[in-house]
């Protein structure tokens, strides 16, 4: 069952929350026309996602956020972190989750605003180089 499957458009990146294999995945480019309205959806969903799963089941079986983002606006970094703190709180809670925050080879940009996000919400990520 999948929580949420947004297709990607010319300004907004594919979202997906498959339940069914844990995943969460945000790709493309950010920079919807109103942020808010793209967003809420997708955060209130992930926390109500958040909330229907069992600790004890979640503590060994990881939840997986794969960021594979090529441009993004910085009121779409505003809802971003947003959904990164969202994060952090369950991985508190004692959910077993991996961030992997991907970067095109030669970006050096993205992969420091994936340390940014990091060190802002004091949780390792994953950071891979994709060769294009």
């Amino acid at each position: 069952m999948n929580v949420i499957n947004i297709a990607a458009t010319e300004k907004s990146p594919r979202v997906i929350l498959n339940s069914d294999s844990n995943v969460f995945e945000m790709q493309g480019n950010s920079r919807p026309e109103n942020v808010r309205d793209f967003f809420y959806p997708i955060i209130d969903d992930l926390k109500k996602y958040f909330e229907s799963l069992n600790i004890t089941e979640y503590k060994e079986k990881a939840i997986k956020f794969n960021f594979k983002l090529d441009y993004f606006n910085s009121s779409s970094a505003k809802f971003i972190s947003d959904i990164l703190v969202i994060v952090q709180t369950f991985a508190k809670k004692g959910f077993d989750i991996k961030i992997y925050w991907y970067f095109d080879d030669g970006d050096e940009d993205m992969k420091e605003v994936g340390e940014d996000f990091q060190e802002m919400i004091s949780y390792p990520f994953n950071f891979i180089m994709v060769q294009r």
